[in-house]
């Protein structure tokens, strides 16, 4: 009976604790803009649902980053939220280049992505090549 108590109270335990990790689902989920670089990041964190236009071979992951004036994304492959900071693994979209990234929700409501290691986001402005920042804001789209 003792362990069979145990047993019960690791169950509602551990359940009431991920209820707790999961309980906000909506800070990681929508589309968030960077107007000085016309660069955007789509997202749902949670569900891992977003399919990249043009870029549906990739199948469902948890998002991308793209750029207004390129129509190149990076996909986001996994997302790891912990509380207001979610850990990223994004590549390019042929696969060539990788970096990890941490992407937190700041006290004023916008996000920082910030690059902890691997390559540099690039994108496309007239034909030039534009390296990303290695920290960069968002603010959430309405």
């Amino acid at each position: 009976m003792r362990i069979k108590l145990l047993f019960v109270s690791l169950l509602f335990a551990f359940g009431l604790s991920a209820q707790a990790t999961n309980a906000d689902s909506t800070t990681f989920k929508g589309r968030i803009d960077n107007d000085e670089y016309q660069v955007y990041i789509v997202m749902d964190f949670y569900k891992r649902n977003i399919v990249c236009p043009r870029q549906e071979i990739f199948g469902q992951n948890p998002g991308y980053f793209g750029a207004k004036r390129d129509t190149r994304k990076w996909i986001i492959e996994d997302a790891d939220v912990k509380k207001h900071t979610a850990h990223l693994v994004i590549i390019n979209d042929y696969g060539s280049e990788d970096l990890e990234a941490n992407l937190t929700l700041n006290h004023d409501g916008t996000y920082t992505l910030e690059r902890t290691e691997g390559s540099t986001i690039k994108i496309v402005v007239n034909g030039k090549w534009v390296k990303i920042p290695k920290k960069l804001v968002f603010k959430r789209t309405k």
